[in-house]
Order: structure tokens, then C-alpha cells, then sequence
């Protein structure tokens, strides 16, 4: 089948003089958080806040840094999250899609804006 792919922007909302950084992540619905490779992290000179453990797929645990802000660009949609330092590509997590009101669509293999609410992000606060 493949993965579901998202044109994204990243920027450093501490750095703006640095501007955005254009990537191609892999939508993971299977994670939480916005995953980016460490080269991700220079680029954009973020700050570790503190380190996290981690899960991966095979079962293995590691502790790796968190650094953030970092601010997620999708189309007409942004949001503010921290991100996990691992691995060798970006990982649109589920909380950063639901954040964006984004949604997987797997025969196209993308990630897309919630066609319900294609204005601005929408979110469910009861």
C-alpha cells in the first residue's frame, strides 16, 4: 500500500531570521509527536528541553532529545509543538495532524485538510 506523504514547512519561532524549512514528512499515525531526524534539529537550531524515552517499533527503548517550539506549516494551517529528536526522516505525528484538523487519506497515500472544515482548523473542546 505505502505511506501517506505531507508537504510541510518547519520554522523556529524563537530564530524567525532563520525561516522555514520546506520537508516531506511521513504521516504516522502510530505516533504522537512530530518526530525529526537530528540534521532537522541544526538546521533549525533547536533547544533541547529535556530528554524523553522512547518506544520504537521493533520494542527497543532509548532516551532522546526533545527540543521545541518548533511550528508546523500544512497548507493554510499551522500549529506550536515540541518534537523528539530520532530517526532519519520527519514523522507528522497524530497530535500535530489533530492539532491541524488534518486527515490520512490511504488510497491516495496523503495527508489532507479536514474537508468539514476547510477554512481553519476545527477542534472538539467539550
Amino acid at each position: 500500500m505505502g505511506y501517506a506523504h505531507a508537504d510541510i514547512e518547519l520554522t523556529n519561532p524563537r530564530l524567525p531570521d532563520l525561516g522555514k524549512l520546506k520537508a516531506r514528512a511521513m504521516a504516522d499515525t502510530g505516533a504522537l509527536t512530530l518526530c525529526i531526524p537530528e540534521h532537522v534539529r541544526a538546521r533549525l537550531q533547536l533547544e533541547a528541553v529535556e530528554q524523553r524515552e522512547v518506544t520504537v517499533a521493533d520494542g527497543r527503548r532509548a532516551l532522546v532529545p526533545y527540543v521545541g517550539p518548533v511550528r508546523v506549516w500544512f497548507k493554510n494551517r499551522s500549529c506550536f509543538v515540541g518534537a523528539l529528536v530520532l530517526g532519519a526522516e520527519i514523522l507528522l505525528g497524530a497530535v500535530t495532524m489533530e492539532d491541524m484538523d488534518l486527515i490520512v487519506c490511504p488510497a491516495q497515500r496523503s495527508v489532507e485538510v479536514n474537508p468539514q472544515s476547510p477554512n481553519f482548523p476545527q477542534a472538539l473542546v467539550k
